[in-house]
């Protein structure tokens, strides 16, 4: 991993592809595979997401090149639906084709605002349906006419069933509207049917026929309808929340790079500047315990570089000038100073997350399936529908029309293919959001649904899979000293150090029950090691480096370093009055 001047390659480039721009709707695309193919204009070549945005393009280019219309610098967030990645929009709204909330490209400008606003609708739609509910299971309802049950509930239902129900409406049109009907479909026509009757039934019930009177009176449905809303709120509600949770995994990666970056100006001073404005060339000052602000290269200085977030490696690099930094990366105990190659959406890290959330919005072969199904489906519900009404209406026993209607209305609302549309891509969201918790990245859906077939797992990692940190395997003494000794002047070095190395040798001192000693001048040497004074004689620890330094030899010990070296592990040297 330290590799030489301007060469270290993060084995996680291979499978972060560099992105570019859809100039139709802003998406970033894999130009080595772009979905929507690819179109020349004007010598130069664009990508495209989808067929949609290519055939958009090629219609008229001019709206898409102008400085208004650069997708690096869009109006409003771009919008997109999970089940439907071709569908984009400029803010927030609703997919046309299934209903579902579209989500933000970008998770970071997702605030949350849909989410609250159905749980605000869902919490006072409960308030007023249980009441409903306890109303219908009395049988108040029998009563109206002497009570004013039926006013009540009218009273309490239309909030419900107007308000509540409100977006749900609002789908179910656009759906009928762009003739692609989806479950938004059943349910606002099952609400709105169950609803107007109830409201008919109250305010004028002496115009139903007798074939809707049962005992005299007219059964209004309220409790129906205001139930059916507040249980697909909840469902909105957990499907919204489950999308929040996914979207914080990847504003979680997004957090890891820092907001500011000291700019070194070249009259030599230096300023805190937001790292948007951070430019290709720029040179910036990172100093110890700092995170990397951006991808780049050091021109000065020399530190140990944490780069367990790219390479999972938990011990620090050595850099000095001629090797690369990756944004986000935690320096050590050096000032380094960088030049900036990749700023912005072009850094390692960026790359990263416009993956995560790209195949978080991916489509997994299966889904094509569940899209066929639900094309026949909603429109045999409608049809099983009307054949229900039919059906009781003529062989059912009285009030024949009022079950006809109640049955009809549960075909409509108890048919209804949430499941079938949502179980695919919410699926894919959790998955991949939860992997990205755990450092482990998915390219797309499709590589999600094929990793169910492995049964064989090959990893180039020394042979094993370790457990992110080390720990100390073996001992060895030269003749004279014993493991113990050796352990406890090692402990005494690195009582004060952070080092994953130092945590590991302190457990196995402690482990072992031996104690650390005071130690006096203590002193580091950058990339090499540490020393100090230990109960009167000169102590020192380190790698090789460290004991060229000191002009020390390792051959007592040479034979049993090699062996461990050539098994993948990590040697440190102990030395002891020379």
């Amino acid at each position: 991993m330290n590799g030489s001047a301007g060469k270290t390659k993060w084995p996680i480039e291979d499978f972060v592809p560099e992105f570019v721009k859809d100039p139709v709707c802003g998406m970033e695309v894999d130009p080595s595979s772009p979905k929507g193919g690819s179109h020349s204009h004007a010598g130069k070549t664009y990508y495209f997401c989808s067929d949609h945005c290519r055939l958009k393009f090629i219609a008229d280019p001019s709206p898409y090149l102008s400085p208004a219309s650069d997708p690096e610098n869009p109006a409003d967030s771009i919008y997109t639906c999970p089940m439907h990645p071709e569908i984009q929009q400029l803010g927030p709204g609703t997919c046309p084709k299934c209903g579902m909330s579209l989500e933000p490209r970008d998770p970071g400008d997702d605030d949350g605002g849909e989410y609250k606003e159905m749980l605000r609708r869902l919490l006072i739609s409960t308030v007023l349906t249980l009441p409903l509910m306890g109303m219908a299971m009395a049988g108040m309802s029998a009563g109206m006419e002497s009570t004013g049950g039926g006013w009540l509930q009218l009273a309490l239902a239309t909030p419900v069933c107007i308000w509540g129900a409100w977006p749900f409406y609002v789908r179910g049109f656009r759906s009928v509207q762009n003739r692609s009907l989806n479950m938004f479909t059943l349910i606002a026509m099952g609400v709105s049917v169950s609803y107007l009757y109830s409201v008919i039934a109250v305010i004028f019930p002496g115009i139903f026929p007798a074939t809707f009177l049962a005992m005299g009176k007219v059964e209004p449905y309220f409790e129906a309808a205001a139930g059916i809303v507040t249980l697909v709120l909840l469902g909105q509600v957990l499907e919204l929340r489950a999308r929040k949770q996914t979207g914080a995994a990847i504003k979680a990666l997004l957090d890891l790079a820092p907001k500011t970056a000291r700019l070194v100006r070249k009259d030599g001073s230096e300023e805190d500047v937001p790292l948007k404005s951070v430019r290709p060339g720029d040179i910036l000052r990172v100093r110890p315990g700092e995170k990397v602000p951006v991808d780049g290269m050091v021109v000065e200085g020399g530190s140990s570089v944490d780069e367990s977030m790219i390479s999972g490696e938990p011990v620090p690099v050595q850099k000095v000038p001629g090797d690369r930094v990756v944004g986000a990366t935690l320096n050590g105990g050096g000032t380094l100073l960088i030049r900036a190659e990749k700023v912005g959406a072009e850094t390692l890290l960026a790359r990263i997350v416009a993956m995560v959330a790209a195949a978080q919005r991916s489509r997994a072969p299966i889904q094509s399936l569940a899209d066929k199904v639900s094309g026949y489906f909603v429109p045999a519900v409608l049809g099983v529908s009307v054949l229900s009404f039919g059906v009781w209406a003529w062989f059912g026993p009285e009030p024949k029309m009022a079950h006809g209607l109640v049955n009809a209305v549960a075909v409509l609302i108890i048919a209804c293919p949430c499941a079938l549309g949502l179980a695919t891509p919410m699926s894919i969201m959790v998955a991949t959001g939860r992997a990205a918790r755990s450092g482990v990245l998915f390219r797309d859906a499709e590589a999600l649904e094929t990793l169910r077939r492995v049964d064989t797992l090959v990893l180039d990692k020394t042979g094993t899979l370790t457990l992110g940190k080390p720990s100390v395997r073996r001992v060895e003494a030269a003749p004279g000293y014993t493991p113990e000794e050796v352990l406890h002047v090692a402990a005494s070095l690195e009582a004060a150090s952070e080092h994953p190395l130092a945590a590991a040798i302190l457990a196995e001192a402690k482990a072992r029950g031996i104690a650390s000693g005071p130690l006096k001048n203590f002193c580091s040497v950058a990339g090499k090691g540490v020393e100090g004074v230990l109960e009167g004689r000169r102590v020192a620890l380190g790698n090789a480096g460290m004991l060229a330094a000191l002009n020390v030899s390792s051959s007592p010990l040479a034979e049993q370093a090699s062996a461990m070296l050539a098994t993948g592990q990590t040697v440190v040297y102990v030395v002891v009055e020379g």
